[in-house]
């Protein structure tokens, strides 16, 4: 990976941006869509729902939060590159899983709802500038740059599969 400077990041990101090994951001995020889609579609119908403790989320949670954090960090990359600098304020995950319903939901819709998000996400990458990659904007409160969010974008997925596979499957 790229070596980021600590004003790229929200520290906690660093747990997830640590576990990526892909130096570019746009051959990580198509591998990435790759690997996910086998990787969910591997598992059984009867695990979709599965929590492994009270209170935890179920593996329909899990990508439906997928989904959305990958939204809210391409907004924020966005408004970053263009030199918007407005302070992006933080989201609450857990308030957006209970609203999400994603339990409702048929497992096949949120796999293609990844893959549309997916794609929007690297066609936003694929046209940033390398100046545009390295803009600075404030989100959650700290310092980050747009290629941060990438390498956050493929790291909190990455960290969310290692979930899945350790306490899910």
């Amino acid at each position: 990976m790229n070596i980021l400077h600590t004003n790229e990041y929200v520290p906690y990101q660093m747990n997830y941006i640590k576990l990526v090994s892909e130096q570019n951001i746009l051959k990580g995020l198509i591998n990435q869509k790759e690997e996910m889609i086998h990787f969910f579609n591997s598992i059984p119908v009867f695990k979709q729902e599965y929590s492994y403790e009270e209170g935890k989320w179920t593996i329909k949670n899990l990508l439906l939060h997928l989904i959305d954090a990958e939204r809210i960090f391409a907004y924020r990359a966005l408004r970053i590159a263009r030199n918007d600098t407005t302070a992006l304020p933080g989201f609450d995950e857990n308030a957006f899983v209970v609203s999400a319903n994603a339990n409702e939901r048929d497992f096949e819709s949120l796999l293609k709802e990844y893959v549309i998000v997916r794609e929007a996400t690297l066609i936003l990458f694929e046209n940033f500038s390398t100046t545009d990659l390295l803009k600075i904007g404030t989100a959650s409160g700290a310092s980050v740059s747009v290629r941060g969010i990438g390498y956050c974008i493929l790291g909190h997925e990455l960290h969310h599969k290692q979930v899945i596979i350790e306490r899910y499957l």
